[in-house]
């Protein structure tokens, strides 16, 4: 009896040992995290910005179809490839008669570029045009960056001499072209060099 005695007053001691070498707890103490760090703001494709805009826009009007968008630099954000800081988008809708432009940046930039989707006052549509014609979103199947690869493999000898001019991106859909086209444009109409990619099909377009 008394080995039982010590034996079981041994295993008391050294459980009493390990419970008092713990740090104490209870059940109201909140565990302290380390504030997630938001990841630094680049540039984005089309399709990306676009994504961001549909929700609002589908809100708006849900035939709406896109007629326009176009790339834009914002400050301290480098475009590279087909990605921009923002893009403008111009969105129709038959049933309403009415266009609104979005816009999506991926950062605020002085009092007139907001981070996120912006969205302007509707503003009379009176229908499409030859020069200027809606398109589905399964027509936009081409994204930015992918036309600027269509593109820079044309165009490279001539933005290798000019390193200075930044491309430029306008997608459209006219009744001279088969397919909505991404226009990419390295400088100046008067004073550069374009290329004309379909957004349906990925190639590069010949204009008539």
């Amino acid at each position: 009896m008394r080995k039982w005695f010590a034996a079981t007053t041994a295993v008391l001691a050294v459980l009493v040992l390990a419970s008092c070498s713990e740090a104490p707890t209870s059940a109201g103490t909140k565990t302290e995290t380390a504030p997630r760090k938001e990841a630094p703001a680049g540039p984005v494709t089309a399709k990306t910005a676009f994504f961001e805009m549909y929700k609002p826009a589908r809100a708006w009007a849900p035939d709406f179809m896109l007629l326009s968008m176009d790339s834009s630099e914002v400050p301290g954000i480098t475009s590279d490839g087909g990605k921009f800081g923002m893009w403008r988008a111009v969105f129709v809708s038959p049933s309403r008669n009415e266009a609104r432009t979005f816009t999506y940046a991926v950062v605020s930039s002085g009092t007139d570029i907001h981070k996120g989707v912006d969205i302007s006052p509707a503003q009379t549509w009176s229908g499409p045009t030859p020069a200027s014609r809606p398109f589905q979103t399964m027509d936009f199947a081409t994204d930015s960056d992918a036309a600027y690869q269509v593109a820079i493999a044309k165009a490279g000898a001539w933005v290798k001499e000019h390193p200075d001019k930044k491309a430029a991106f306008t997608l459209a859909n006219a009744s001279r072209f088969p397919t909505p086209v991404w226009y990419i444009l390295w400088g100046t109409k008067t004073s550069g060099y374009s290329v004309l990619v379909s957004a349906t099909t990925g190639t590069e377009v010949k204009a008539k």
